[in-house]
């Protein structure tokens, strides 16, 4: 019994005596291959490998998702490689404890990957002219390495034909690679060009093999009974009477979790997954416990976040700088706003799944996941077996957007095999099921202070927020602490820590208690970021109309560069002046300041994207147009800039944009949901409503060309659009609402008032 590979990927299989890499105290040693491996293939690195037929498969280990990365990383090892485009394979890797961190998300993939890979690449373009100069037979300066060949004026000799050759050795460290001469921007060949996606062809023509299409002879379907509440229920009892009246059902178990990530599921196990389905309706399943999370609503999770945000000894201490309290208290005015936002879910197209069993020693899950490094621990303590006796082979996955950061599924799955003695076992949660233990984005509450001086100059910002907290919940360990020594979640509060300067600023990050004990709070596309800026946008406009400022010249004020906000190398080289130049960009492009139709309005923001530490500078004009008598909004166009440093692939750059916007867009006027009774109201598309096609406004977006680094595109649009809706909805009828989504009928009341 074993999942056959040849439709999933082109097995390659690297020789122990490849390369190898060791990391310890000393660093790391990176090894080429000797010269008796080097005739069938040559590995320069873990991260790709040559054959005798020039053939160049590199190893991708982050998740495809519609995103097209492994198009992205490719590029960049074949344009430093200086290999043919035309020979060059993606492999998707399965997990293995030499990639190191396995994790897609953040917009970190490009951003980690490029100089890893492009380091890579140069080391085996050197070893490969250094080698072909000598079959060639002249001196290496005499060389050029081209489309997959080592020329010396009218003579060359393949990639291919050199790894056959078996002259390929050599050895550098960790040390040496970081040194490795890259290609200057002017010499690039294949990054930044055009080029289709490798990964569409098989998406459109139903070869693409995904998840969900995982099988293995004498597997059984799995569905799960899921708990009323995420933490503590326990089964009291099953009732399978009703259930084995349909054909093909086998049986129901209580799993057993030691790692507690699904406590209380029940897994009901059938021939087929309509059978599973069938029968799970028909279950009888009684719980005991947590009786409390089973009353909780929304306004509970948001009137918990506003009494944590009065309590000012709560919370963490992210941004504390001197002055801010005596800022205020000499301050000539100052302004004060509170913004929220709702439940927010992911709702993917392919529901989460996972295929388990053990085979030879090794339990294997067959699913797509984005962050297989947070879940193979877990599923070890769940197991109750040693990490490196499991193994998550991957695949495609339909949309993810953070909510297969979550493995909890794929514990369900293993859970479920292992209750089996190992027996396969195929467990898909149905879009209700999925659904209902999603781990959405969490409810928000934010408030923000500005204190003014003479002439309206701001002096102190004061912004606090208060949401579940998706890492707390999960991955703990990557929390740094604060200034007053607390640990926060770094994706529930980036963008508040802005590139402003605002005088004295101060940050405040709270987890919201009740939330992460009501749901597992999880990562959706940007995550804090599409609340903390929701708020800092908004409120900037706010701030300037306090002030009697235009919007754009209160921005273009604050951005000026100074102190923290200077920038530095390598990756937010020019700091706060870039995101100025994004904003007037995108403020011409729009027309700002240009005479529009009655009740239209053009409303800016701009961000940072996601992190300061991987800043890309986007800019959003928005267009609407409000009924007054309804108060519906319609977004007619949506301008964006964005600085993103080096664009890779810029076909994929730009559906990354789009995408982005839209799904924002949706966010910010159609999507939403909330708990009641302690679940997530809304459960399927038919109540939870997404963007329409007919809604889709015209989009226009540009890239500013640069050659500094690349950081990411998945998510900076996320960021910027929901708060030029809002503050053109203001433009528009003089309606500020301060809650995500904006509903008609918010915008009427506020029109009202």
């Amino acid at each position: 019994m074993s999942l056959s590979l040849g439709d999933r990927r082109e097995a390659i299989a690297l020789s122990r005596r490849g390369f190898m890499i060791t990391v310890g105290a000393a660093g790391a040693v990176f090894a080429l291959t000797s010269p008796a491996q080097a005739a069938d293939t040559y590995a320069p690195t873990i991260w790709y490998v040559i054959d005798k037929a020039g053939i160049v498969t590199v190893h991708v280990i982050r998740a495809e998702m519609g995103q097209h990365v492994g198009t992205a990383i490719a590029r960049i090892v074949a344009d430093e490689l200086e290999a043919d485009w035309s020979k060059v394979k993606i492999d998707h890797v399965d997990s293995d404890p030499k990639w190191g961190l396995m994790m897609t998300g953040a917009s970190w993939s490009v951003w980690q990957s490029y100089p890893l890979y492009s380091q890579a690449a140069a080391a085996g373009r050197i070893a490969l002219v250094g080698a072909g100069a000598k079959l060639l037979g002249v001196s290496e300066d005499k060389c050029v390495a081209r489309k997959g060949a080592v020329i010396a004026g009218r003579r060359s000799i393949s990639y291919g034909e050199i790894v056959a050759r078996g002259e390929l050795a050599g050895q550098w460290s960790a040390e040496d690679l970081a040194k490795m001469p890259i290609k200057k921007a002017a010499d690039r060949r294949l990054i930044g060009k055009p080029a289709p996606a490798r990964d569409v062809p098989g998406k459109t023509d139903g070869t693409a093999v995904y998840g969900i299409d995982a099988k293995v002879p004498d597997m059984l379907y799995g569905r799960p009974v899921l708990p009323p509440t995420r933490y503590g229920s326990q089964v009291v009892t099953i009732d399978e009477t009703a259930a084995r009246q349909v054909p093909g059902y086998v049986n129901a178990i209580a799993l057993q979790d030691p790692s507690g990530t699904v406590p209380g599921w029940v897994m009901v196990y059938a021939e087929s997954f309509a059978a599973a389905d069938k029968a799970a309706k028909r279950l009888k399943v009684t719980w005991k416990g947590a009786a409390a999370s089973r009353k909780v609503s929304e306004a509970d999770l948001q009137d918990r976040a506003r009494d944590l945000i009065a309590d000012r000894r709560a919370g963490s201490l992210v941004v504390d700088d001197p002055g801010v309290d005596a800022a205020f208290r000499s301050a000539r005015s100052t302004h004060e706003a509170t913004y929220s936002t709702a439940t927010a879910l992911h709702m993917q197209l392919e529901p989460v799944n996972a295929l388990a069993f053990e085979k030879d020693g090794v339990f294997e899950i067959h699913t797509g996941n984005q962050w297989q490094s947070l879940v193979l621990p877990w599923l070890a303590k769940a197991l109750e077996r040693k990490e490196e006796t499991i193994v998550m082979r991957t695949y495609l996955l339909g949309g993810g957007f953070g909510r297969r950061l979550n493995g909890d599924y794929a514990v369900a799955a293993a859970l479920a095999s292992k209750a089996l003695k190992g027996r396969p076992v195929k467990m898909v949660m149905t879009r209700a099921d999925d659904t209902r233990f999603d781990s959405p984005r969490s409810p928000s509450v934010q408030t923000v202070r500005m204190a003014f001086g003479e002439g309206g100059r701001v002096t102190a910002m004061d912004h606090a927020a208060c949401a579940g907290w998706p890492t707390q919940a999960m991955a703990s360990f990557f929390m740094p602490k604060g200034d007053n020594g607390v640990a926060y979640d770094p994706f529930a509060i980036s963008g508040a820590d802005h590139w402003y300067n605002v005088g004295a600023q101060r940050v405040r990050a709270i987890s919201n208690d009740l939330a992460n004990r009501t749901f597992r709070p999880g990562w959706l596309r940007s995550v804090g970021p599409g609340w903390t800026n929701w708020a800092v946008e908004s409120f900037m406009d706010e701030a300037a109309e306090k002030a009697g400022v235009d919007p754009l010249a209160f921005r273009l004020r604050m951005l000026d560069a100074a102190g923290r906000n200077a920038g530095s190398a390598p990756n937010s080289v020019g700091g706060a002046r870039r995101q100025a130049a994004v904003l007037q960009r995108v403020a011409t492009k729009a027309g700002w300041g240009k005479p529009l139709p009655a009740n239209t309005g053009l409303g800016l923001a701009t961000t940072f994207g996601q992190e300061r530490t991987m800043p890309t500078w986007v800019a959003c004009a928005a267009r609407v147009k409000v009924d007054p008598a309804t108060g519906a909004g319609r977004v007619e166009k949506l301008t964006l800039v964005a600085d993103a440093g080096t664009i890779v692939s810029p076909d994929g750059a730009l559906a990354q944009m789009e995408g982005a916007a839209l799904w924002v867009l949706s966010l910010a006027l159609f999507e939403g949901s909330e708990f009641v009774n302690g679940q997530v109201k809304d459960t399927n598309l038919d109540t939870y409503t997404p963007l329409r096609m007919a809604d889709v406004p015209a989009l226009e977006i540009e890239f500013v060309r640069s050659n500094e680094a690349p950081v990411g595109l998945g998510e900076p649009a996320t960021t910027v659009v929901g708060p030029a809706i809002g503050n053109a909805i203001y433009r528009a009828v003089g309606a500020r609402v301060r809650h995500l989504p904006i509903r008609p009928a918010a915008v009427k009341a506020a029109m009202q008032a």
